[in-house]
Formats: structure tokens, C-alpha cells, sequence
């Protein structure tokens, strides 16, 4: 079975949301292709099975959550 998820998030600018696409696509490997149009990062996550697709997720978010909030202090 295959299981993807595709994910649309909006930034307040161009610079943050590639910073944050900077910092979160180091552990991307070949289960998530990202890509950024204006304030937009989209991202389709891909995995073998629903509760890795989960478990790829869940981090994906804290990953992009924690690059904003440190994004945000700066």
C-alpha cells in the first residue's frame, strides 16, 4: 500500500517561508518533495504504509512549526 499526503502552508514573506523550507528539507530524504511559490510552501509526503505517513508527518510539522517559531523571534 501507499499512502501520500499533500500539504499547502502560507508564510508572512517569501524570506521565511525559504528559510523554513531551508531548514526542514535536510531530513527529506526521498519521502517528501517540497516547493515554494510566493509565500506558499507546498509539500506531498510519501510513504509505504498509513502510520509511517502519519509518523512522517507528525515530524514534518514540528520540524516546520519549530523552524517558524524560531523564524518569528529573530
Amino acid at each position: 500500500m501507499k499512502a501520500e499526503c499533500s500539504l499547502e502552508l502560507e508564510f508572512d514573506s517569501e524570506k521565511m517561508v525559504k528559510a523554513v523550507l531551508k531548514s526542514v528539507s535536510v531530513d527529506d530524504f526521498d519521502f517528501v518533495k517540497s516547493e515554494i511559490i510566493g509565500k506558499k510552501l507546498f509539500s506531498k509526503i510519501q510513504s509505504s504504509s498509513i502510520s509511517s505517513l502519519i509518523h512522517t508527518l507528525d515530524d514534518y510539522l514540528a520540524c516546520v512549526s519549530v523552524a517558524g517559531k524560531v523564524l518569528d523571534k529573530n
